[in-house]
């Protein structure tokens, strides 16, 4: 059977009598999250993964963001990544990370819930 939810049928007098479905495109990026403005301002984020809790980290440049992440982790003690131009610290570190922000004289906000 075809992946791409064709559906076929025959006849044995004329051959095929049904043209297969167009195949839709996904759309790029996730659906319904939208995306953060480009302002400057850092956004401090709580998201819960199964049953423990991650910081979101958004704004960060590119070429700043392995150092930030690095210094992040050493001011929370815990540990963390970086993905898709997120930094992520394991726990729930919003207001440490922002008052680490401010200190290096940088706006952040607490985004979220």
């Amino acid at each position: 059977m075809p992946s791409d939810d064709r559906r076929l049928v025959y006849s044995s007098e004329s051959g095929f009598l049904a043209e297969p479905k167009p195949v839709r495109q996904k759309a790029a990026g996730p659906a319904g999250k939208p995306s953060l403005p480009q302002d400057g301002v850092v956004r401090i984020a709580r998201e819960r993964r199964r049953a423990s809790t991650v910081s979101l980290v958004h704004g960060v440049s590119e070429r700043e963001i392995a150092e930030v992440a690095k210094a992040l982790k050493r001011h929370c003690g815990t540990g963390g990544t970086t993905k898709n131009g997120t930094i992520e610290i394991q726990g729930d570190h919003r207001e440490k990370i922002a008052a680490w922000f401010e200190a290096q004289g940088r706006k952040a906000k607490l985004a979220g819930g």
